[in-house]
């Protein structure tokens, strides 16, 4: 492996503290010396004058869970400064536990990607288990580096199916084997998708049990709350739920993606604040993660249905919509959750194999090339396949207090991906290209908002903490090299909702573990993504 020197660096260490000039260098995986004039002997050296350097960007919420089997250059978030990325997020480790409905729900997810040959209608994991994932994520590579956790609606598929019942306590037992299995595996923590079936069905007390798993392993328990704005028990029900979880199971908690979604919660970003700040002022480790935009996304079903209907999988959900009464009682609840704030004008088609005309198309446009109503279109679409959605769903000044506060890192939850290729598909979230870059561009740059320093930090050594990393997310002799420098002026989001497939501007390099991957904004073509596991943080 080639000595690198980066010199004449202006220096973020992610520490959150005040720039300084010097010199990096490294070997071997590791930052080895950092020098003040001094030059060091290097095979390689990088003139960063004029420019930041910085740790690599650690994404805290992503949904590559697949895309490094699929393509191992994938190279969306890597561009970003994106080095690590922690996956198995919002309950649903895709790839793994893979026993009985769990892997048929992985096949579905494969299949909604096409290539040059045209639409995959097959891939078969020779795995089962998380130990087998892992083994098959290190043979395939990755541009940058991947941590995993166990996610509770994969764990409920695989004992109990797509079911809206209550495990027995043979059940119950089975799902904390098979999350202990997978934190013991290497896994860095436990993840719930409460909003979404079938971790919907979960009482509180179930959850818990599971998640005492990861408490006792000192291991983070991640959460997509039940309900983040109006749609069920309420955004403040739900926050104090995920609290109580992290109370009585004795584990620090990560909200997922913190906002107040639908208008009926708009403004509520401050009372949102005081609650994490008195419960962390009661002692308890309760932190937060963001993405930068006001527009979310997620599958059609998770959007727009109501959860009675999604009980069974997805043909349940047909035998539902094909009797007349019970279509009447779905279209009457699509009806309901428009009127919550779902409004199908900003309701848009991302990606629909069926077909890709409707990408980019709102349910109120689609509902007119039908010549029907939004709650009718949103059921003949599903009727030929599942869609995936981008929609409006914040306000901005909600996003921008968010973003400044000290207790919320920054975080994509969005996937890896290519502008070619099988993971170009679709008309994805900008996220997946530009999350980072955005935040840098918008609240550093352009408002103002956050230091540069602070925003690293957001990025580097508070996520770091919260997985338990002790060798990454700074700037030290003995940490990983994973680096990231930047061109601060030039630093820019490309991705639009309407042409996503860009790379950003301003990241000239990128260094994952001293190897690098983006030079001068090129790819070289490196893989040197390994997997971390708390055996190798």
């Amino acid at each position: 492996m080639d000595r690198i020197e980066i010199k004449n660096a202006t220096i973020i260490d992610g520490l959150g503290v005040e720039p300084y000039v010097g010199n990096l260098y490294l070997n071997d995986g590791k930052i080895i010396a950092i020098t003040h004039g001094d030059s060091l002997a290097s095979d390689i050296s990088i003139d960063a004058f004029g420019k930041i350097v910085t740790p690599g960007f650690i994404d805290l919420h992503t949904h590559s869970d697949v895309s490094f089997l699929l393509d191992s250059t994938a190279q969306s978030k890597v561009r970003q400064g994106v080095t690590l990325e922690l996956i198995g997020n919002c309950g649903m480790s895709t790839c793994t536990p893979l026993p009985n409905e769990s892997d048929a729900l992985f096949k579905e997810r494969i299949e909604v990607y096409n290539n040059e040959m045209g639409y995959i209608d097959s891939y078969d994991p020779n795995w089962k288990d998380f130990e087998g994932y892992i083994d098959a994520i290190r043979k395939s590579g990755a541009t940058l580096n991947v941590a995993f956790q166990i996610g509770h609606a994969t764990l409920r598929t695989a004992v109990i199916g797509h079911k809206d019942k209550h495990p027995n306590v043979d059940e119950l037992t089975e799902m904390k084997r098979l999350a202990a299995e997978a934190l013991d595996a290497g896994a860095l923590g436990f993840s719930t998708g409460l909003y979404y079936t079938p971790g919907y069905y979960a009482r509180t007390d179930e959850v818990i049990a599971i998640a005492e798993e990861a408490g006792k392993r000192n291991k983070l328990y991640s959460t997509h709350q039940r309900d983040e704005g109006a749609s069920s028990v309420g955004l403040f029900v739900s926050l104090n739920e995920a609290i109580e979880i992290g109370r009585r199971a004795e584990c620090r908690v990560q909200i997922s993606h913190v906002k107040c979604d639908t208008s009926q919660v708009w403004g509520k970003a401050d009372k949102y604040l005081e609650l994490l700040e008195s419960t962390v002022d009661e002692g308890l480790d309760v932190r937060g993660d963001q993405y930068p935009y006001s527009w979310g996304s997620t599958c059609l079903t998770g959007a727009m249905f109501p959860q009675w209907a999604l009980s069974g999988g997805r043909e349940e959900t047909l035998k539902i919509m094909s009797d007349e009464d019970s279509r009447g009682k779905l279209v009457d609840d699509l009806n309901e959750i428009i009127l919550k704030g779902r409004n199908p004008e900003y309701v848009v088609i991302s990606m629909y194999v069926p077909d890709e005309s409707f990408e980019g198309r709102s349910i109120t446009e689609i509902s007119e090339i039908m010549d029907t109503t939004p709650a009718e279109t949103i059921l003949r679409i599903y009727e030929n396949s599942e869609a995936y959605v981008v929609f409006k769903s914040m306000d901005e000044n909600d996003v921008d207090k968010f973003a400044k506060h000290n207790f919320i890192s920054v975080s994509s939850d969005g996937r890896s991906l290519s502008n070619e290729g099988i993971l170009s598909s679709g008309k994805p979230h900008p996220r997946n290209y530009g999350a980072n870059t955005r935040f840098i561009q918008k609240y550093v740059n352009e408002k103002k908002l956050v230091s540069i320093q602070e925003a690293v930090r957001k990025m580097t050594s508070m996520p770091a903490q919260r997985l338990g990393l002790t060798n990454r997310g700074r700037l030290a002799p003995g940490y990983a090299a994973d680096i990231v420098i930047m061109d601060l002026p030039n630093v820019e989001e490309k991705a639009t909702f309407t042409d996503p497939h860009q790379y950003p501007k301003g990241i000239t390099h990128v260094i994952v573990n001293g190897e690098i991957v983006i030079k001068d904004e090129v790819f070289t073509g490196k893989t040197p993504g390994i997997m971390i596991t708390d055996f190798n943080s």
